[in-house]
Order: structure tokens, then C-alpha cells, then sequence
């Protein structure tokens, strides 16, 4: 027996019951056994991030920096070993040899790009690398253009056709693009960006300066947010540990003196609670009912 009404048909007929459950869903007895056992799932947990990569190394072309990411309320899936991955910075090199891009940065799902390099004089690559931002150009003299940042991550390297002293370019920063080099003068490294995350303003993601192929020109200096100065006359700068900045471009190939190496990336959580365990030796601090966690090496966190 049965009646009609508007919604539709009301039955008397008990429905089918099963004691199996859909993929992916527990029944009860499971979910009984698994909390009896201590294996039920922990709750994920909501917390900050910010990802740099390591800054690309230098020739004359100033190295782009690491990729930065941050981001608020990402869900941290809970009772899970999360890997953090502190990329290094990218090395700088001498005359007719070619640099290397920065290592990335990676929390969880989280990837954040190494930096390029700076473009290489006398070598096929004098065009800055492609990054998290892009290095910048040789001081060749052929017209060459800096390396492509990440889109969300970072900015271009600069560029330069300028002739003796052949100034180089400065890498990408996380704000702002690498200046030219132009006439007798290297460009400057594009200006990183600020992060509060640990309770602190801090920059990171500086482009490294331009150098000089030649001596008799200036420098272009390094980016705020840890780019390394450019040279007119000597080795380039690196970039600063755990900024992410890029290296800053030798000056004077006669001397045989390296660009500088890019600066290491860095990784920071900030929690609403204490981590479970950690590896890898984080900086713990607390901020705000906060408990941060600063990795400037790799390891992983538990929550």
C-alpha cells in the first residue's frame, strides 16, 4: 500500500540497507576499530606559507631571484609528514662559462621556481635564464635580453645592447623587472618583496646587479630583498643565505674573478597550534597566538 502526494510517492516498503560503504567512505565498524586503534584521521589544519627558491647564479648578467610564493589558510592535511624542500642558490661563474639557475623551493603541493642565471659573455648563453624571476643579460654587446620570470612567482631580467665596458643586466625581482645596462653603467637588480609572516617585516627576492666585461664603468647594485651587488672591478657579490636574492655580475674579465652565487631559499609556516614533529631543525618562534616555523634547510613537518 502506498499514497501519493505532491513531492512524490510515500511507501510502506522498507528500503534495501547494506553494510558496505561507497569507495573512499568508512563504515562504522571501521570507524569504531580505527579509533579503538588511535588511526583515526587528524583534522588538517589551516596555516600560512611562504616559499622561496634559491637566486640564480652570475656572469656579468646579474642572477634572477627565487621564486616567492605566500599564501594564507592552506589546508595542511593533518597526521601526514609534509616535505619541505630550502632550494639552493644558483653559482656564479668566470668569463666564458655558463651559470647555474637556483633550486626550488617546495612545501607540500607548493612549488616555487629557482631563479636564472645571468647571461654569460663569450659563451652562447649570454641571453639571462629563464626562473622564478629571470636573469639578466650579458654585457656582449650582441643586444642581449634577460631570462623570463614565473608568472605569480617573480619578474624579467633585464637586457642590454649597450658596447665597451659591456655592462651587464640585473636579474628579476619578486616586485620588480632588472634594470638595462645602458652606456657605461650595469643595471640594477629588480627590489624583492616584503613578507610579515614571521611577526616581522622582511624582503626577500632581490634580482642581483649587472657587472662590467670591462673595467671604467659602475656597477649595478643588488635588489632589496638580498640581491648581490654587481662588480666594476672585481668578483660579484653573492646573493644573502635564505633571502632567495640573485648573484650580483663580475666586473673585469681580465682578473678571472666568478659572478656571485645566488642566495638560498627559504621556507616559513605560520600554524594556529605546535606542529606534532618536525625535521630538518626549523627556527621555531611564536607571534600573534602564532607558532612559526622557519626552514632554512630541508626536512619536514607533521601536524
Amino acid at each position: 500500500m502506498s499514497m501519493r502526494y505532491k513531492g512524490g510517492v510515500i511507501s510502506a516498503t522498507a528500503p534495501t540497507t547494506s553494510t558496505s560503504a561507497a569507495t573512499g567512505v568508512w563504515t562504522l565498524t571501521q570507524q569504531m576499530q580505527a579509533k579503538g586503534q588511535s588511526l583515526w584521521p587528524a583534522a588538517p589544519v589551516l596555516v600560512d606559507y611562504l616559499v622561496v627558491a634559491g637566486g640564480g647564479g652570475a656572469n656579468t648578467g646579474g642572477g634572477g631571484a627565487g621564486g616567492f610564493r605566500t599564501d594564507s589558510n592552506f589546508s595542511a592535511a593533518g597526521g601526514v609528514a609534509i616535505t619541505v624542500t630550502v632550494g639552493a642558490g644558483g653559482t656564479g661563474t668566470v668569463n666564458g662559462t655558463v651559470p647555474s639557475n637556483g633550486s626550488n623551493s617546495v612545501f607540500s603541493t607548493i612549488t616555487s621556481t629557482g631563479g636564472g642565471y645571468g647571461g654569460a659573455t663569450d659563451t652562447g648563453s649570454y641571453f639571462g635564464a629563464a626562473g622564478g624571476s629571470g636573469g639578466g643579460g650579458a654585457g656582449d654587446g650582441r643586444g642581449s635580453t634577460g631570462g623570463a620570470g614565473t608568472v605569480g612567482q617573480g619578474n624579467n631580467g633585464g637586457g642590454s645592447s649597450s658596447g665597451a665596458p659591456y655592462p651587464g643586466s640585473g636579474g628579476g625581482g619578486a616586485a620588480a623587472v632588472g634594470g638595462n645596462g645602458s652606456g657605461s653603467t650595469g643595471g640594477n637588480g629588480g627590489a624583492g618583496t616584503a613578507s610579515s609572516i614571521t611577526g616581522s617585516s622582511v624582503t626577500y627576492g632581490g634580482g642581483g646587479g649587472g657587472g662590467l666585461f670591462y673595467s671604467g664603468g659602475t656597477r649595478g647594485f643588488g635588489g632589496s630583498g638580498g640581491g648581490g651587488d654587481g662588480s666594476a672591478n672585481g668578483a660579484g657579490n653573492a646573493g644573502t643565505a635564505n633571502t632567495g636574492g640573485g648573484g650580483g655580475g663580475f666586473g673585469d674579465y681580465t682578473l678571472n674573478l666568478a659572478g656571485g652565487n645566488g642566495g638560498s631559499g627559504v621556507v616559513i609556516i605560520s600554524a594556529p597550534q605546535a606542529a606534532a614533529s618536525t625535521t630538518g631543525s626549523p627556527t621555531v618562534t611564536t607571534s600573534g597566538g602564532r607558532t612559526i616555523y622557519s626552514f632554512t634547510s630541508s626536512g619536514s613537518i607533521t601536524f
